[in-house]
């Protein structure tokens, strides 16, 4: 897992990593943001009804694979409120 905590998102900020139009795809949980880009399952910035560029803190914890899978995710930075 690369980490690099410098970078910091506000909400807002967190926004403009949809995945869409080329833009990088990123989703925070529990106040850390990783980058879902290169995710075959998030191409577009979508998965299972859910969108990139949020706070998926509460979705993940219903999820079948739950936090399991973060541990494969390039984290990128922190989410702030």
């Amino acid at each position: 897992m690369r980490l690099n905590m410098a970078q910091t998102f506000t909400k807002e900020e967190l926004k403009q990593y949809d995945g869409q139009d080329g833009r990088k795809a990123y989703v925070a949980i529990d106040g850390t943001v990783y980058d879902l880009t290169d995710v075959p399952a998030w191409q577009g910035g979508k998965h299972h009804g859910q969108m990139a560029g949020n706070d998926l803190s509460e979705v993940i914890k219903k999820a079948p694979h739950q936090k399991s899978v973060l541990a494969k995710l390039p984290v990128v930075g922190t989410l702030t409120d």
